[in-house]
């Protein structure tokens, strides 16, 4: 039983991940389903594009996505240093940023899921609304966020595992610092330098699996029973 108790190290990088998981959700859930209703619903110049840049951190090598976070968003970057001295907020080496990172990461996993969500919609109940007289705002609020709340929920538990998992653009762009930046994935590496830290690294390899394993249980079981009520069956 020993094996499985978690030292403060363990405990403190678990809480970490959790709360910068937290946080990367957030962070995508506004602009995620914007993005996604704009791919599903519009037709616009640059679309193609537009829908390449959000799936680009995908395909990406991470530790590229997180160079480009540090060129941007960096206490000296193009953005960073004018939101510091506008805001006193500094994304560079600390929890934020790695929330950050995180939801840059997990963003494309999010938009998709709403998205296919959204495209699944009959388009006839919301063409029926507006001939009935609703505008725009009313349909989206009483028709189309109602059908694709699976999609949302689905998607937010995508991108939360995801976050528990993000490496390369972390450490790249927030380093590797204990108790600000270091996450789950950052301490088990950390672990597999240390001569000792076999049976950690282990420890929080497992507890990477189940949650991996059991947010996409929860996220199939819960986006077929919504999915189900939705559709009134």
């Amino acid at each position: 039983m020993s094996f499985l108790k978690l030292t403060p190290f363990e405990i403190e990088a678990l809480l970490l991940s959790l709360k910068v998981s937290f946080w990367a959700v957030f962070i995508s859930f506004g602009p995620g389903i914007a993005a996604a209703w704009l791919l599903a619903k519009k037709k616009f110049p640059g679309k193609a594009l537009f829908d390449s840049l959000i799936h680009i951190p995908l395909v990406l090598p991470p530790v590229v996505t997180g160079y480009f976070l540090l060129v941007c968003m960096g206490r000296k970057g193009v953005l960073g240093e004018a939101l510091f001295n506008l805001t006193g907020i500094s994304f560079a080496f600390n929890w934020k940023g790695a929330a950050l990172a995180s939801a840059v990461m997990a963003f494309p996993l999010f938009v998709r899921a709403v998205r296919l969500s959204m495209e699944g919609i009959d388009a006839g109940l919301e063409d029926a609304a507006q001939t009935l007289g609703a505008g725009k705002i009313k349909i989206f609020f009483t028709i189309t966020l109602p059908l694709i709340v699976p999609g949302i929920l689905t998607g937010m538990i995508l991108a939360f595992a995801r976050s528990l998992s993000e490496f390369g653009a972390t450490i790249t762009f927030v380093s590797n610092i204990p108790g600000e930046t270091r996450t789950l994935p950052l301490a088990l590496y950390t672990m597999t330098q240390m001569p000792d830290g076999d049976s950690g690294a282990m420890r929080l390899c497992i507890i990477s699996v189940v949650t991996a394993f059991f947010a996409l249980m929860a996220s199939d079981y819960l986006s077929q029973k919504l999915s189900k009520i939705v559709k009134g069956d």
